[in-house]
Order: C-alpha cells, then structure tokens, then sequence
C-alpha cells in the first residue's frame, strides 16, 4: 500500500497522462471496429508495455475514483485485472514476493477481474464466433508476447534497448535498465538517466532472441556445407583486405567469439602471417569445433569478453552475435584497433560492407 500511495503521489506532476487515455479509446474503437486476432495480440502486447505500464507507476488522474474507474477499463481492454496486475508489477520491482493484497486492493482486484470475466462471457453468448476465433486465440498470442517480451528484458540482466523508433512507438520503454533505476520516473524523463557502460541490446526485448541462437543455428548450416564456407569466407576475406592497410603492424590478435566457424581467424591467418591469433568463446563445444579447422598455432580460451577491461592485444575482432553492449565498444574501445562485425544499416568508424546477401559489414574503430 505505501509503494501504491507513493505512486499515486508522484502522478500529479504532468507526463502525458492525457495522450495514453486518448490511445487507450482509439484501442478499443479499433477492437470494435476489426475485432480480428492479430489485431487483438497486437494491441494487448503494445498496451501492456505501454500505457497500462505507465499506468501502475503513474496513475493517469488526480481522483482515486476516476484512477479505479480507468482501472476497470483496462482491465476490459486488455483481459487482465489492473489491480492484479500493479501488486505483481510492484513486486517484481521491489524484488520481493508478491504478497496477499490488503482489503482495499483485494476488492479492486475482485471487480476487475468479475469485469473481464463478465466481458469475455458476453462476447462468448452473443458472438460465439468471434470469442473463438479472434478474442480467444488474440488474448493468448497477446499474453505470450508479454511474456516474451518480460523475459528477454530481464535475460542476463536487466538491459535496455535505445533505437529511436521502437522508444517513439512505445513511449521509451525500451530505457529499461533506467526505468528500473527510477520506476517512478516519468516516462518523458528516461533518456536523462542513461548512465556510461549500461546493459544494451541493439534489439528490441521482443525480438532479442535474434542475438544468439538464429546467428549460431545459420553458423552450424554454413559449418555443414563447403560452397556456404567458401562463399562468407570469401565475402569477408574481401571486406577484410580493404581494412588491411589500417591493421598493418598487427601482431597481436584476439577474436571473440567466432568458435563455432572460425572464418575471423581463418582470414587473418592469410592476411596477418605473423600476427599471435587468439579465440575467446563461452561455449567450449564452439571451441572444440575449431581446433580442427585452425592451425595448432591459435590460441583458443573459455572465457568471457568485457569491452570494459582493456586488452592485451593490438586488434580485437567482435562478432555480429556478441552478448553484449556493442555502443561500449564504439565509446571506448579497450585495444588499439577494434574490429565490429554489424548489421549494415549500422556504420561506424572506418567500415566496409562485407555483403549485402548477408546483411553485414565491418566497422574498424580506433582507441
């Protein structure tokens, strides 16, 4: 009750409280108007991150009734007790245990749910069809969005995400690492409060599973065939040559990641015969695949890449899949050369395209 309370006192200041409840009626005129199931996931999913969100830490009005009667609304909206919904919130915030609501809370949380239940009734009786085809199937495809989307942004830690159109659709919730600095920041507020060498994605949380286990699944599918080898060795054996002059006097050589097909060390074992060649994976596995593919000379390691700690090496290689904040690596590279494997809609330093099939391209920084 007093982290409610608190909530409650803090929601007098102005934070676009009037343009989520102008939002909240266009949502349920679209439902009226295409109540179809995508249309209903969307929704719930964009709502639920959204102004329901900014509703449990900052209720949208200076009336308690008018905040409980907005309350049942959302509830209708979207198929999940507001009410419910906070006390759990709260607690996941607070990380502790969601305890037994007080009487209060209890009640609200009886309406909102005897509400929904009345609604999905209703829409059950009187248009069977649509509650089984489009409410049912929309509700559930909805809730796993959420769920998805919670998970990956607590996956590993705590991490935000800071493209400037997914922020624009979704009123900065993808400053999370910041939100949970100051939950009752208004939303207005988070991009003030990012601070130096903070957990990032260059993903949305929603499809933050792209990071790691597709980019392994298509290594295995190129490690399985030998035109595929051929054709991204040769790809970024090209996009490495142009960046060669700037690696000259390289002697000292660490590659993270990469273990699975080690093409990075494969290529500047050609274009740097001299240079000490270094592999650093998580995944012992990845690493004792490319001990047969490597010569006895490359120095493989089980370990973990800190972009904060610096590096013994005159040039470190990143990889497209690194689970990291790649925006660290660009601020302060820890060696004197750094080489970003990204997406090719990301330049930064010195970069050349390595395909346009495949989507990426190099991006050479300096210390």
């Amino acid at each position: 009750m007093a982290a409610t309370s608190l909530v409650a006192t803090r929601a007098r200041r102005s934070d676009g409280s009037a343009l989520f409840v102008g939002l909240s009626l266009v949502h349920a005129m679209l439902l009226l108007a295409v109540p179809s199931a995508p249309l209903i996931a969307i929704l719930l999913w964009w709502n639920g991150n959204t102004i329901s969100h900014n509703f449990i830490h900052r209720p949208f009005f200076r009336s308690r009734t008018a905040n409980r009667a907005y309350a049942i609304f959302l509830s209708l909206l979207i198929g999940v007790p507001q009410s419910l919904w906070r006390a759990w919130h709260l607690s996941h915030h607070g990380d502790v245990p969601l305890r037994a609501p007080a009487r209060r809370q209890a009640a609200a949380i009886w309406i909102e749910s005897a509400a929904v239940l009345s609604l999905m009734a209703v829409i059950a009786v009187l248009w069977p069809r649509i509650f089984l085809t489009a409410y049912l199937p929309g509700y559930a495809a909805g809730a796993a969005l959420c769920l998805l989307q919670g998970h990956y942004e607590h996956a590993g830690g705590v991490t935000s995400h800071y493209g400037r159109l997914y922020n624009l659709l979704f009123f900065n919730d993808g400053y999370h690492v910041e939100h949970h600095s100051r939950p009752h920041a208004p939303w207005t507020d988070l991009p003030d409060l990012v601070q130096p060498g903070a957990r990032a994605s260059h993903w949305p949380a929603i499809v933050r599973w792209l990071e790691a286990a597709p980019l392994d699944a298509l290594e295995r599918l190129v490690l399985a065939s030998p035109a595929l080898r051929r054709f991204v060795v040769s790809r970024h054996e090209r996009a490495f040559r142009a960046l060669l002059p700037a690696m000259a006097g390289a002697s000292r050589v660490t590659i993270v990641g990469g273990g699975l097909y080690p093409r990075t060390a494969i290529i500047l074992g050609r274009l740097l015969p001299g240079a000490a060649l270094t592999i650093v994976d998580l995944d012992g596995g990845h690493l004792e695949t490319a001990r047969a593919l490597l010569d006895a000379g490359v120095r493989l390691i089980r370990g973990r890449f800190d972009p904060a700690d610096p590096e013994d090496a005159d040039l470190v290689v990143v990889p497209l899949a690194f689970r990291g904040e790649r925006e660290a690596v660009y601020r302060a590279p820890n060696a004197p050369l750094v080489i970003v494997h990204d997406w090719i809609w990301r330049p930064r330093g010195q970069g050349r395209r390595v395909s346009w099939l495949l989507l990426k391209r190099l991006n050479l920084v300096r210390r």
